[in-house]
């Protein structure tokens, strides 16, 4: 299973979601470093384990108030091993094209964002279904954006994100109900899991699962998540 690491961009800082409200959420503070500037955190990172996949949420973006372009560059260019994804409130494949012309992340399309069934659709066609991935966004019960979920199915790329926003920075344990909603619909392709991991105990439990990956932030700067963790579910390099 792979575990990557998940860094949230604010103007310029890296902060700490928790639970979806943005309105709140504050610089991070780590033990893993006491910089919330996104290099030093992404150093940090990267000495807890050796990460090979990096997922960045621009929120700025996201939220129509500018972007973290220029960071995503000078983090590319100072992790060259590492790839990322990147959720910057794409929301169909016109958008997409410059991000694939960069050639320096795959997109993450979130369906809070995202305009409509035709959307997805057109994301599929224009692209292989490796050039970006679909992040499921829920806010309780809700997914947010695009509501009717088993009409896209068709549509999905092959990696796909279980995000449960309530969960995240919670500690409130992964949306195993959630996830395997999602799971019974996806087919074989690969579920990534977000929101709630609270420690090596439930990265056990979701590869246990058959989840592919797990993005995880809180327990890895809370210190309730380490190298011998991750290392006990992950395919990579110890």
């Amino acid at each position: 299973m792979e575990v990557i690491p998940v860094i949230d961009l604010e103007a310029g800082t890296v902060v700490h979601a928790r639970g979806g409200a943005r309105e709140r959420y504050r610089p991070v503070r780590s033990r893993l470093c006491a910089d919330s500037s996104p290099l030093a955190v992404v150093q940090a990172l990267l000495g807890v384990y050796p990460f090979t996949r990096l997922y960045v949420a621009d929120l700025d973006a996201i939220e129509g108030r500018g972007d973290h372009a220029s960071y995503l560059v000078e983090i590319a260019r100072a992790f060259p091993g590492l790839s990322l994804w990147v959720d910057c409130g794409l929301r169909d494949a016109r958008g997409c094209r410059d991000w694939w012309a960069r050639d320096i992340a795959t997109p993450v399309i979130g369906t809070e964002v995202i305009a409509d069934v035709r959307a997805l659709r057109e994301l599929a066609e224009d692209r292989a279904r490796e050039s970006w991935v679909l992040s499921l966004d829920y806010r309780g019960d809700r997914l947010l954006g695009v509501t009717a979920l088993a009409d896209t199915v068709a549509s999905w790329p092959s990696c796909v994100i279980a995000m449960t926003l309530a969960r995240v920075g919670s500690g409130a344990g992964p949306d195993v109900d959630r996830l395997e909603e999602i799971r019974a619909l996806a087919g074989g392709r690969k579920i990534y899991v977000a929101g709630g991991v609270r420690g090596g105990a439930d990265l056990v439990a979701l590869a246990e699962r058959g989840v592919s990956g797990v993005l995880v932030a809180t327990a890895l700067h809370e210190g309730r998540l380490g190298r011998a963790g991750i290392a006990a579910v992950a395919s990579g390099p110890a």
